[in-house]
């Protein structure tokens, strides 16, 4: 009996980490323990705009960048340390822990209890695939972060419903927008420029120019009709008005307050 003790003893480091051994809370909201992935401006521009946002609305959003959650559950893990760290407030349970296993290639968003009616597990998906994901694939992680805080902030502020939200995305979960269609652009040039050619008279050349006039018209409506352009930035999602570097380096934070997780959220990978 003895003996089996012992060895259960040598193997419980290499059973998984346990609650004692995740992150030892801080008092910073973005965290980049890989030392490397986000730049010391980029982290600051995060941390002081999520400080204002804290003292703003009381909701707590807090980053996690580790280079592995090993054979865990990243959801479990992230709601372990939501739960270790108290983020959010202890009567709201208004926390948001963004936690991104680099090595691994996984990345989750745990929503606090207070938050989960205005960010539902489907809503906390959709900004995973299309807000972090894409931009995760490129290498640009703070593009990525940049994006899903941004939307969060703006779920959180309510100034926008989830199904707004969806909407916004152009109703697609796991693509934002359509990618800009250049060849279709290049293959309507040439069609143009053929009827033109083929134009013998002032009135048949007049006459094609407005053919080529309306049909360009209506291909360049039918593409802002599909969603890229009328809703969406090409450096991501633009419902609110974050803006990296422009946070005061005065802004306080005064420690997490005690929020609990649930379980609310959802996860993905790159």
């Amino acid at each position: 009996m003895k003996k089996i003790l012992v060895i259960l003893l040598l193997l419980l480091p290499f059973l998984g980490i346990s609650k004692d051994e995740l992150p030892a809370k801080t008092d910073r909201l973005v965290n980049d323990y890989t030392g490397n992935t986000l730049s010391p401006p980029q982290i600051h521009a995060l941390e002081q705009e999520l400080r204002k946002f804290t003292d703003s609305t009381s909701t707590q959003i807090a980053i996690i960048i580790l280079q592995s959650v090993g054979d865990n559950d990243i959801a479990d893990y992230a709601a372990q340390i939501g739960e270790k760290w108290g983020i959010g407030t202890k009567k709201k349970d208004n926390g948001i822990l963004i936690l991104v296993a680099k090595e691994d290639h996984k990345m989750t968003i745990q929503v606090g209890y207070g938050l989960e009616p205005v960010i539902p597990d489907v809503i906390a998906k959709t900004i995973v695939d299309n807000e972090m994901s894409p931009a995760f694939k490129q290498g640009n992680f703070y593009l990525g972060l940049h994006n899903s805080v941004n939307t969060l902030m703006s779920l959180a502020r309510k100034e926008f419903t989830p199904d707004q939200y969806i909407k916004r995305t152009g109703g697609n979960r796991h693509q934002r927008s359509r990618p800009f269609p250049f060849l279709g652009i290049i293959i309507f040039i040439i069609i143009l420029i053929v009827f033109l050619r083929k134009a013998r008279s002032v009135n048949s050349y007049a006459s094609t120019n407005n053919l080529g006039f309306w049909a360009a018209w209506l291909l360049l409506m039918n593409m802002g009709n599909r969603g890229g352009w009328n809703d969406f930035n090409s450096g991501g999602g633009s419902f609110g008005g974050y803006g990296g570097g422009s946070g005061s380096s005065d802004s306080s934070f005064g420690g997490f307050g005690g929020g609990s997780f649930g379980g609310g959220g959802a996860s993905g990978s790159w």
